[in-house]
């Protein structure tokens, strides 16, 4: 019930979905609930707010960008300011990079072979930054990670051990972690 939230309080968040969306996902932080997964809201009328192939200008300036100077440091202030943050972990990212190139739409599509990652708490060095890319932001240059060594990092921020190993639906093992290695540098 984030009506039992100050009014400053939702402000600082903006009266938006995403920014409900966080405000409640501290409040479940704040209750006990071990994982919360945000997903950021799709615009109907501009299309995915994300998933920009067309208008990717224009969505970053009008919408992405201002929301998430919003809402990213409101949530990460408050859980510091909650004494959450040393053990809540906040991961902001995407399902994939974007093309160096912009496309005959105004937008740029995907682009696996180099992306950003946003961690905050939970265990991670504050204000490191991990790897470089060239000139264009096409390919990484110099500390390269894959998202097995992803993965396998958040799963150690978390306390779980990325070598374990799941049953699939065809009862064969599978790693978790996917012969991913924790990237040490970003632990704290």
């Amino acid at each position: 019930d984030l009506s039992r939230e100050p009014d400053a309080m939702r402000e600082r968040y903006g009266r938006n979905l995403f920014g409900a969306s966080l405000l409640a996902a501290r409040r479940l932080v704040e209750a006990g609930v071990p994982y919360v997964s945000v997903h950021q809201e799709i615009y109907a009328h501009y299309g995915h707010a994300y998933d920009m192939h067309q208008n990717n200008f224009g969505m970053l300036r009008d919408f992405n960008l201002p929301l998430l100077d919003t809402v990213v440091p409101a949530l990460v202030g408050d859980l510091e300011e909650r004494g959450l943050l040393e053990t809540t972990l906040v991961v902001v990212m995407g399902e994939m990079g974007r093309t160096p190139r912009v496309n005959r739409n105004a937008g740029r599509d995907h682009w696996p072979q180099c992306g950003f990652s946003l961690l905050f708490g939970g265990g991670v060095k504050q204000g490191y930054v991990h790897g470089t890319t060239d000139k264009f932001a096409a390919l990484p240059t110099t500390r390269p990670m894959s998202p097995a060594d992803f993965i396998s990092t958040l799963y150690h921020l978390l306390g779980v051990n990325p070598d374990l190993t799941v049953t699939d639906l065809s009862g064969r093992p599978m790693s978790i972690g996917h012969g991913g290695v924790p990237v040490r540098e970003i632990i704290a």
